[in-house]
């Protein structure tokens, strides 16, 4: 008989903690307790990027008309219904949290709908007032977007409120320069809506590979994305005319709707965790070893909340291993190494690896690249233009860094992921027989490098 009330308590109902709630009672046969105050599903299915990738697919749709009318086709002039699309949207949802709960439940874990704290290394206390003992906890309580300290800052909306606007706005100011801003102003703009992104830095998409952000950022432009770099917000009035917004460069303009996408925090606070020992980094971050694990031996945190990598299925993984660390005896350390990841603005960007400059600051590389207009968009009239890119190192001859700008970026560069991660040399690509006719087919057809470094 155990000591405890549960082997496992998990704070936090999104991808990571309920897989490893999933995983740790339907495997490993422990007891296993499950909190979370808000949707089951977390930030990824309720808010993040299954809605938003719904949201991708209905932006797409006006381009993919004008093509078919350049292809032949004869075709009415669509009107996309706000409404009719948030209405099935929120179904979607509400489907989806029902199916995260349904697992949970018959897994046999046991589920509160509640917000936890830690009352000691062992205990758990709810806002309901119970208190649960455990041999484990496990923390995945995710993050929340940043909202700025200026005048009028609650006239915006976050990333969080997207979702469910009443109406579609006519003009809409995106402040923020990472990649969920610049993947709501391609969406915002794509629904129809004139859009404005302010970023404070010299160029969007911040971390990304030089050469495949600005190609992203030339194209969100040619399309009519007004993009100020270099720009903030400095305060926010409501009048007549909509939001007033005055910007630091020197501008006042109007908009019916700001959305702040400017970062997010880790959700720790008022956790009780620092009581304990747990020691937390300057953005409130819980700070972990490489298997998960805090100070305090009996709690471990997963996904956001430590922000390492912030994406759903690294958070996935990590509580997979958490798992076969804490509960199956196999010690596994999260591998966040040569993680591809895709972001949905129009153009997608894909990539996985080293970028150039990061390359270049670590070895000699060879940097094979190519950019062109596709067949399909060329055909159709359009300007787009595409980028296939290898960073090479010169002594190894490993593929270190892979980076696609083009429609569908993000299916190709899971593709290309199990290579580079592999440890695949430029000889390997080039050995590869092309698909004709592809875009992607420039990866292993490009002989020469463009530059070295």
């Amino acid at each position: 008989m155990s000591d405890f009330d549960y082997d496992l308590f998990v704070i936090g109902g999104g991808s990571g903690g309920v897989r490893a709630a999933r995983v740790a009672a339907g495997e490993a046969g422990a007891k296993v307790a499950l909190a979370e105050q808000d949707r089951y599903g977390g930030t990824c299915v309720i808010r993040g990027c299954v809605p938003k990738k719904l949201m991708v697919f209905a932006s797409e749709y006006p381009g993919m008309v004008e093509d078919a009318r350049a292809y032949g086709w004869d075709l009415n002039d669509p009107e996309f219904d706000w409404t009719k699309f948030r209405t099935k949207l929120e179904a979607e949802l509400d489907r989806l949290e029902g199916i995260y709960r349904s697992l949970l439940k018959n897994a046999g874990v046991t589920t509160y709908d509640a917000r936890a704290r830690l009352k000691d290394a062992h205990t758990v206390e709810l806002s309901t007032g119970e208190t649960f003992t455990a041999k484990h906890i496990l923390i995945a309580t995710g993050g929340r977007p940043v909202v700025p300290d200026i005048p009028g800052w609650e006239l915006a909306i976050s990333s969080n409120e997207i979702f469910h606007l009443k109406e579609l706005p006519k003009r809409v100011l995106v402040v923020g320069g990472g990649y969920i801003a610049s993947e709501f102003a391609c969406i915002l703009h794509g629904l129809g809506c004139a859009v404005t992104q302010f970023y404070r830095g010299a160029q969007i998409l911040r971390g990304f590979d030089d050469e495949a952000r600005g190609l992203v950022a030339d194209e969100m432009q040619s399309r009519g994305i007004a993009i100020h770099c270099g720009t903030n917000i400095l305060e926010m009035e409501r009048d007549a005319d909509g939001i007033r917004v005055k910007a630091s460069n020197g501008t006042e303009a109007h908009f019916d709707q700001v959305l702040f996408a400017i970062g997010r925090d880790p959700n720790s606070n008022d956790m009780g965790l620092e009581e304990l020992g747990i020691e937390l980094g300057r953005r409130g971050e819980i700070l972990v070893d490489r298997y998960s694990q805090t100070p305090v031996p009996s709690v471990y945190a997963i996904g956001d909340v430590t922000d390492r990598v912030n994406l759903t299925p690294v958070a996935i993984r990590e509580g997979m291993a958490f798992v076969a660390t804490v509960f199956k005896g196999e010690p596994t350390p999260v591998d966040h190494d040569l993680i591809p990841s895709a972001v949905f603005t129009q153009p997608e960007l894909g990539t996985v690896g080293l970028t150039e400059e990061e390359a270049r600051e670590q070895e000699a590389i060879e940097v094979y690249s190519t950019s062109f207009k596709p067949m399909q968009q060329a055909f159709a009239g359009r300007a787009d233009r595409v980028l296939m890119k290898l960073v090479v190192s010169k002594a190894t001859r490993r593929v270190l860094g892979c980076h696609i700008v083009a429609p569908q970026a993000g299916e190709m560069i899971q593709m290309a992921g199990i290579a580079v991660k592999m440890g695949a040399t430029k000889e390997d690509f080039d050995r590869t027989v092309a698909v004709h006719p592809t875009m992607a087919e420039e990866l292993v057809t490009t002989r020469a490098p463009v530059r070295s470094a």
